[in-house]
């Protein structure tokens, strides 16, 4: 009885299994985007990219947001509650405030009269485009994901205390964290 308890307690749910599965597939799927743009690099009208000003700043917000997931998560494992839900609140704000200044980001690129897509476009921008649109979209699934579980928290029908959503969700976060860290190392050396 006792062997089949261990071995039970040694297999990894089946949500953290599905999330390390999605996780290599995002992988995959930047490495192919970063490898393209390197390759693509070797064209005669490349131009080099400038990376925005505020994208640093989405970095550090970025930064701060696993910060605060981390706190969450801590928070959840010791019962209090309060902290959980504010710290998990504080994470999905910092995780719109990146959105936010990746658009403006981009924005600015606009402003400079840089075209990012279609006819006078560079590919380097246009990958630029694409890689952080893909980027934001996989931050923006994280936040939904941070909604629903903060609003399971606050919900006074059901408690449940079972960590496994909070640490699904926390990996996903640290991971778009990560990814963001790579691909702003990747385009500011990329130059």
């Amino acid at each position: 009885m006792a062997n089949v308890m261990s071995v039970q307690r040694n297999k990894i749910h089946p949500h953290k299994f599905t999330l390390w599965v999605g996780i290599g597939s995002i992988i995959m799927m930047f490495a192919g985007l970063t490898s393209a743009y390197i390759v693509k690099r070797s064209q005669a009208n490349w131009t080099m990219l400038e990376i925005p000003g505020i994208f640093w700043a989405s970095t550090i917000t970025i930064l701060l947001s696993s910060l605060t997931m981390y706190l969450s998560v801590k928070a959840f494992r010791e019962r209090n509650m309060n902290r959980y839900r504010s710290m998990l609140s504080l994470t999905a704000i910092l995780g719109l405030a990146f959105l936010v200044m990746q658009v403006i980001g981009f924005l600015q690129y606009k402003s400079m009269d840089i075209r990012l897509v279609g006819a006078g476009s560079n590919a380097s921008y246009s990958f630029l485009l694409a890689i952080a649109s893909l980027h934001a979209a996989h931050v923006f699934g994280g936040v939904i994901a941070l909604v629903i579980i903060a609003r399971k928290a606050l919900s006074s029908r059901k408690r449940s205390y079972s960590s496994v959503p909070v640490e699904v969700v926390a990996t996903y976060w640290h991971f778009v964290d990560i990814l963001w860290i790579y691909l702003i190392l990747f385009f500011s050396w990329m130059k």
